[in-house]
């Protein structure tokens, strides 16, 4: 396999740019990528077998229940990323070893639908929070220790990417594999701002 091929398995949707800060329309569609994604991700994983939420997205890469149980894994921490910004003063904040929480028995063993409902519940509270914020609390910073700082703002195109991150991997291999993917890549968010 080449490394383009590669590259491509990895990110399916292209990497996050970082570049430019989000618009207001951008937060307002990031926010909404956001709200849909637990629905999109059932959609997605509905009918598959044992043996399919098994198998990994790419060689070395994780099964897709571990992408599944991944995702409320980060967005909690995500979620109290930006509740601490907003709380504090330009906190510095814990990182977390995914891989290694991606080897724990819930990721290797736990039922789809049990963080499907944990993403779901999370998003709800996320989604709620995100609206009712005012444009200078999009500013507010935290501390990432291997990233620096970060801004709210930042953070929430950094999340919304995550989550069509590994919803494109989920669905680039059913599409490889041959297994019904409700999902189609036009609409799986491929402007990643």
């Amino acid at each position: 396999m080449s490394d383009e091929e590669l590259e491509q398995l990895r990110y399916p949707i292209g990497k996050f740019n970082v570049s430019a800060p989000l618009s207001a329309d951008q937060i307002e569609q990031a926010i909404l990528s956001i709200a849909r994604l637990p629905a999109r991700l059932q959609e997605a994983v509905a009918d598959m077998t044992p043996e399919q939420l098994d198998t990994p997205y790419r060689e070395g890469g994780w099964t897709v229940r571990q992408v599944i149980h991944h995702l409320p894994d980060s967005h909690m921490n995500g979620y109290i990323r930006q509740k601490l910004a907003l709380t504090e003063k330009a906190p510095s904040i814990r990182t977390y070893n995914e891989g290694e929480w991606a080897e724990l028995p819930d990721s290797l063993q736990g039922a789809p639908e049990i963080s499907i409902a944990l993403l779901a519940a999370l998003h709800q509270r996320w989604v709620l929070l995100l609206k009712g914020l005012q444009p200078e609390q999009l500013e507010r910073k935290f501390v990432h220790p291997e990233n620096g700082e970060q801004s709210i703002r930042k953070h929430i195109g950094l999340y919304a990417w995550h989550g069509e991150h590994h919803l494109a991997h989920i669905t680039a291999l059913m599409n490889r594999m041959g297994w019904r993917s409700p999902i189609s890549k036009e609409e799986l968010i491929t402007d990643n701002q």
